[in-house]
């Protein structure tokens, strides 16, 4: 289960793209990259985050440690910068954020950096199965840490949510995307690796990781589309992951096709 803390100091914002993410220390003394949610891509951005980030756990990826972390209002009651102020205030309550990584630098092929064959398989199948968008060249939200891979940012994915009824259609769709993955050249074992991450997410473990996410943020991502209860909406999405897995293969040959025509 997700670990909850309190932020007890804004330290410092990262302005990428519109979600304005900050580094805040905690409670537990500990420093953290918080996605707020009074960002512009709102709670369905954090519901991603969470749901994403944990799959990619639970089969053996590096995502940093998730953790709640609640937002006081008196906490943006110094600072001087406007839009951050009011992003605080509209946060009030349960964010999310991921271990800050003190050190890292973005992956960049450029620089030379590299990934084993396996790991950017299941990076690539990863991301083809949530949806994931963005693990491009132009922005790969992969770290590099102690000469280790740590993928961040999963607020692009399960894009499916922003509109809900299309659910359905997305469940066996290949992904198209993924061609412009920023690994993909790397990715030479898919479907063995897609083998064992199937078998890793069971329904039960998917049901579990579901558990975590908040009913608030749930209500408030179903307010303002099909009005579902969090249960409903809780169970929409295990259906959609559970029904997605058992299409696999068609995702991952749509990932093998795009490696073939680049390599």
């Amino acid at each position: 289960m997700l670990r909850t803390v309190q932020a007890t100091r804004y330290v410092l914002p990262l302005r990428e793209g519109g979600s304005l993410p900050a580094i805040v220390e905690a409670s537990d003394l500990g420093m953290y990259v918080v996605k707020f949610r009074g960002a512009g891509q709102g709670i369905r951005s954090l519901l991603a985050e969470l749901i994403a980030g944990e799959i990619g756990r639970a089969i053996g990826l590096r995502v940093p440690e998730l953790v709640f972390i609640e937002i006081d209002p008196v906490l943006g009651r110094n600072e001087p910068d406007y839009e951050i102020r009011q992003l605080l205030k509209a946060s009030t309550g349960l964010n999310l954020a991921l271990d800050y990584l003190p050190g890292s630098v973005t992956f960049d092929p450029a620089a030379r950096d590299t990934v084993s064959k396996e790991e950017a398989s299941l990076l690539v199948w990863f991301d083809a199965y949530t949806q994931n968008v963005d693990r491009t060249a132009r922005n790969a939200n992969l770290l590099v840490w102690h000469k280790k891979l740590y993928p961040i940012d999963h607020g692009a994915a399960l894009f499916f949510h922003h509109d809900w009824p299309s659910r359905e259609s997305k469940i066996d769709a290949p992904f198209p995307q993924i061609e412009s993955h920023i690994l993909l050249p790397w990715a030479a074992e898919i479907p063995a690796v897609g083998r064992e991450a199937c078998a890793k997410l069971t329904p039960a473990i998917l049901e579990e990781i579901l558990h975590q996410v908040p009913e608030e943020w749930l209500e408030a991502s179903a307010a303002d589309s099909t009005g579902e209860s969090p249960a409903e909406r809780r169970s929409g999405y295990l259906d959609f992951l559970v029904r997605r897995l058992n299409a696999a293969h068609i995702f991952e040959q749509e990932a093998i096709d795009a490696r073939t025509r680049i390599v």
